[in-house]
């Protein structure tokens, strides 16, 4: 007999491994900017966010308008973003107003520029040695192979 989870109403484990991950965001990760910048863009629903905002500033109301949560929910992911500083908003009169930081996503492409060009060269290097197997291969092609 399977037990079914409920997301809505989590279980003790589901419940205590959720908690664990946010005191991890909220406080272990508060002095590594960085990691505190992934764990921000791991969620996809703060990704979205985000590319809304590339196009201007939003009230938090038109940033949910997309999601089916509710707009606590939606405060919370605009919690995280702010932490990670990858946000910041502002009062206007009954309304809060969104916009997008880039500090830590340049951080973030400084980051991984460094290992795109380490990739790059492998790739590069991986590439040369696929083309002298294809060199071999054709010099080999007209002579008759002799299997032991």
């Amino acid at each position: 007999m399977s037990r079914r989870v409920s997301l809505d109403k989590p279980s003790g484990v589901l419940y205590k491994t959720i908690r664990l991950i946010n005191h991890t965001v909220n406080h272990k990760l508060a002095n590594d900017r960085l990691s505190t910048t992934f764990a921000a863009l791991a969620d996809p629903t703060r990704r979205a966010i985000l590319a809304k905002l590339l196009l201007g500033e939003c009230s938090v109301g038109e940033l949910a308008e997309p999601f089916e949560m509710s707009k606590p929910a939606v405060s919370k992911h605009l919690r995280v973003l702010e932490r990670a500083g990858l946000i910041a908003q502002r009062r206007e009169a009954q309304w809060r107003r969104c916009r997008i930081k880039a500090g830590p996503l340049k951080e973030v492409s400084d980051w991984t520029e460094r290992y795109r060009q380490v990739w790059e060269e492998r790739l590069d290097r991986l590439d040369d040695y696929v083309q002298e197997l294809k060199i071999k291969e054709t010099k080999n092609h007209g002579r008759k192979q002799h299997i032991k």
